[in-house]
């Protein structure tokens, strides 16, 4: 099984740092990404990050992810509530996907409690601020140890 792993984030993620930082804190997403590289270089593993506020480019992205990566680190952003098209993309690939949220979404406001991204899901992380980004790889590379 390939050891890249595609790293997506959902929208308003590229406002990191900026947008209601008592919430998701004061690093920003290229924090995130430098921090995805390094650790992805010590287990080993190659990390494609991308982000956008469009949905079609995460489904874009998803359906390319097919057959060529391990996995997938996905942290859809508000899409989580809302996006079918989402869960469908994902359930359409084969590799291990984990979800991350940087906050806890079952201590928010009620609607962020219920994801459609997490029936697909191999694993969620939720509440551990960016460090989830890391956790889920380290999630990651264990799966797709185990799949080899």
């Amino acid at each position: 099984m390939s050891r890249l792993v595609t790293v997506l984030n959902g929208p308003n993620l590229n406002l990191l740092g900026q947008r209601e930082p008592h919430i998701y804190g004061a690093e920003t997403l290229a924090d995130v990404e430098r921090a995805c590289h390094a650790l992805a270089l010590q287990m080993k593993l190659e990390v494609h990050f991308h982000q956008s506020n469009r949905e079609y480019e995460l489904i874009d992205w998803i359906h390319e992810a097919r057959g060529r990566t391990g996995g997938i680190v996905v942290n859809p952003g508000a899409f989580t509530h809302t996006s079918i098209a989402l869960l469908d993309a994902l359930n359409a690939y084969d590799g291990p996907v984990i979800e991350v949220h940087i906050s806890n979404i079952h201590k928010r406001e009620e609607f962020r409690h219920h994801s459609y991204v997490s029936r697909r899901a191999d694993g969620v992380i939720a509440g551990c601020g960016v460090q989830g980004y890391e956790l889920a790889l380290l999630r990651l590379a264990r799966l797709i140890d185990a799949q080899r």
